[in-house]
């Protein structure tokens, strides 16, 4: 069984959005994507993943996107649901989010992805920042598992 996150799912018609996301962790701090619209927010970076794609090359792509970093060692953490509107594609998804515990090993470029920026924050202050349930609780646990 998967956990979800936030509210559960309403009467809408829900299609299925696969994600992968990584905790990046390097020297102490978490590189995180800020991203401006819609709403101005701290985030893991990642996202969908693409017909045909596996999740780890889904990660190392939209982190890449998000970041401008390449990154190494990524280790799955565990997976969570969330159910929520999407505006910049205009439906209702049922997000499955992997979530991966990577290390930033180099800077490529700057992201790719418009209104996206690569902000390195304390870990103390990092999981704090994510606006989502699920994203904090892995940040958690990807802390105490970075940690042993």
């Amino acid at each position: 069984m998967i956990r979800r996150y936030g509210p559960p799912p309403g009467p809408q018609n829900y299609r299925l959005r696969p994600g992968a996301y990584a905790v990046l962790i390097r020297d102490g701090q978490a590189l995180l994507t800020f991203q401006l619209a819609p709403n101005p927010e701290y985030q893991l970076p990642g996202g969908g993943i693409d017909p045909g794609e596996s999740p780890l090359a889904a990660l190392h792509r939209e982190v890449y996107e998000e970041t401008g970093w390449a990154i190494g060692a990524a280790r799955r953490l565990g997976a969570y649901r969330r159910f929520c509107y999407m505006p910049e594609y205009g439906f209702w998804a049922e997000k499955l989010c992997s979530i991966w515990l990577a290390r930033p090993i180099a800077r490529r470029g700057m992201p790719l992805e418009q209104g996206h920026e690569a902000r390195w924050l304390p870990l103390a202050e990092a999981g704090s920042q994510l606006p989502e349930p699920g994203m904090r609780a892995f940040f958690r646990l990807a802390l105490a598992r970075s940690r042993m």
